[in-house]
């Protein structure tokens, strides 16, 4: 039988004979990248492995969520425990779903207990912007960045005024409403939006009580989810180069399933941030920045309260960038964090500080790349850390780049590994990691690609002892291949991508020597669109191995494939029609053991888009 990735590696190969053989359009080079420097750079200069996801793109893939839009990133490895709103981990080049950092517009998120963000109770309809940024950060960013950086930009404001208003539904009783308006001019901008959906769902769990598998109860029902949000982004000019932005976001998460202990969760994110900024003269740029995110959870078993869980976390910024001439800057940056855990559930200690400085510099001399980081953190319970990151690429033409680099991270455990009642333990010390890459890379048109190595090393990482309980036990070695392409000719845009992975746990716990769980050892992804005149379609293949689904290596999941297939017509000027079939062959498969996936699903969408969009 043919193996189902089969298909989408040579669809890959016949992409990147394509992208050789064909000519292409002249390549915007000016789309910028913030997230990999924590200043704006040109996206092609960026020496880091990157993927970024514009509204455009958004729009054309219809996504119902953000899990469901990066479903087969680059790099990226998706565990979901039974549909939408429930349970998600990403796991980031092998390493760890709590060693992925996640911002929204600039402001650090996620659970202090947990150590994750919420990322599939995020709404994808007020995304303006993803980036997402593979390999080490904790040099400019701090904790959590060891896998990568993924910051999602909010709905901005831009010239007149623009109102937007979709609606759709399909499968699974799935209805969804959003409205927007934004508008401004140079000196000033608005955003505001809101979004309701609902969904039936279908049984998230197919658990056994008397064999205590999956989620140890037997419930045959179908585990919906309904959300309201609404976010709101806004800004204006002040003076000569002055600059005042503020933000806010707020979902709201009713999610159903399957559990012997709590079955319903009433899930709040906020997110709110002001920032600052000040250009002095012609070389230097002040920013400042206070921020906080909420990250709230009510759970229920039925309709009989359980507990919940409460985390907030306040941080402020202030980062210098210097202009040394042509292509070269020198950022210095100060961090504050402090992260409190409220709720039910009683901890020894619930609140920490961390205090973070960092310099860092990017310069280009002829052929020549370098960017190097340093950064020092002062955490209020594990002392100081010291991470750096440096690369250097060079280009021997736009077509060919080679790019090396190291860098260091590390991860402060949460409140539950350290002082969750009965399953913790306040001795751990934090994670640390040493990554290193080669790569080559280029550009020609409108045609991009990139083939990277990697291996990372971590070191106390959280495990098991024998009395189960948390402990620095285990280590990792993660190896890995990575090699992307893009190419646009004429009316067709390809986006393919393949990951291989070696990940292995290399601890002395009852882990060691066996792979770490729920890491596809391949995967394989492509998108494929057609526009003409007025009508645009496209389809996304992915495909992914078998991989064991537990650490101690007893339980697989076999591999899949999935094919979505979408279509998008205007009907008039700002009047759009779209249609999305996921899952087109009905797929039955599992990211999670015991706990199902969605099989073949249609969905319609009216789109209205004012402003001469």
């Amino acid at each position: 039988m043919r193996h189902p990735l089969a298909g989408c590696c040579a669809f890959f190969c016949a992409c990147s004979t394509l992208a050789l053989a064909g000519p292409v359009a002249a390549r915007d080079i000016e789309e910028v990248l913030v997230t990999a420097t924590r200043t704006p750079q040109v996206a092609q200069d960026a020496l880091s492995a990157f993927t970024v996801i514009t509204r455009e793109q958004i729009e054309l893939l219809q996504p119902r969520s953000i899990e469901d839009l990066l479903q087969g990133t680059d790099g990226l490895n998706i565990a979901n425990s039974g549909g939408a709103g429930k349970l998600t981990s990403f796991f980031v080049r092998g390493t760890d779903a709590d060693q992925l950092l996640v911002l929204v517009d600039g402001v650090r998120i996620g659970s202090a207990t947990a150590g994750t963000a919420a990322l599939q109770n995020l709404p994808v309809e007020q995304v303006e912007r993803i980036e997402f940024v593979r390999g080490p950060r904790s040099s400019l960013y701090g904790s959590e960045a060891v896998g990568g950086v993924l910051q999602i930009f909010t709905r901005s404001g831009g010239q007149g005024l623009r109102p937007e208003l979709s609606v759709s539904g399909g499968t699974y009783g799935t209805q969804q409403v959003n409205a927007a308006l934004g508008g401004g001019d140079a000196a000033h901008w608005f955003s505001v939006q809101g979004s309701w959906q609902q969904t039936d769902g279908f049984d998230a769990c197919r658990g056994s009580s008397t064999a205590f598998a999956g989620c140890f109860t037997e419930e045959p029902d179908r585990d919906g989810e309904e959300y309201w949000s609404a976010s709101a982004r806004g800004g204006l000019t002040i003076g000569a180069g002055g600059r005042l932005e503020a933000n806010y976001l707020r979902a709201e998460s009713d999610v159903e399933y399957d559990g012997s202990f709590t079955n319903r969760s009433e899930i709040v994110q906020q997110v709110a941030g002001v920032t600052a900024s000040q250009k002095f003269g012609t070389g230097f740029n002040l920013t400042a920045r206070l921020a906080r995110a909420w990250d709230q959870s009510d759970d229920f078993l039925d309709q009989n309260f359980q507990g919940d869980f409460n985390t907030r976390r306040d941080s402020a910024g202030a980062q210098l960038d210097y202009n040394l001439g042509q292509a070269q800057v020198l950022t210095l940056g100060l961090d504050y964090l402090n992260d409190r855990v409220d709720g039910s559930t009683p901890y020894t200690v619930d609140q920490r500080d961390d205090t973070g400085v960092y310099a860092q510099y990017t310069g280009s001399l002829g052929a020549w790349r370098l960017e190097g980081s340093y950064r020092h953190d002062d955490n209020e319970q594990f002392g100081g850390h010291d991470t750096g990151s440096v690369a250097l690429g060079y280009a021997f033409s736009p077509a060919l780049q080679l790019v090396a680099q190291y860098g260091t991270a590390f991860r402060a455990p949460t409140f539950n590994e350290l002082y969750y009642p009965g399953f913790s333990n306040p001795a751990l010390e934090p994670e640390r990691s040493r990554s290193a890459e080669v790569a080559a890379k280029g550009a020609a048109g409108l045609a991009s690609w990139r083939v990277s190595l990697f291996q990372t090393d971590i070191e106390d990482l959280i495990g098991f002892d024998s009395n189960f309980l948390p402990a620095n036990v285990d280590e990792a070695r993660i190896r890995g291949v990575e090699a992307t392409l893009s190419l646009a000719m004429g009316a067709w845009r390809v986006d393919t991508g393949v990951t291989a992975l070696d990940a292995e746990n290399r601890g002395s716990g009852f882990d060691a020597g066996n792979e770490l769980p729920r890491r596809a050892p391949l995967a394989a992804h492509a998108d494929l669109q057609w526009r003409h005149d007025d009508f645009t379609a496209g389809l996304r293949l992915r495909a992914e191995d078998d991989r064991w689904d537990d650490a101690a290596n007893t339980r697989k999941l076999a591999a899949f494939a999935t094919l979505d297939v979408q279509a998008e017509y205007r009907v008039a000027r700002d009047w759009r029609i779209q249609a999305r079939i996921a899952n087109l062959f009905d797929e039955q498969y599992e990211t999670v053991s015991y706990y199902n996936q969605p099989g073949r699903a249609v969905y319609l969408t009216l789109r209205y888009a004012g402003g001469g969009r």
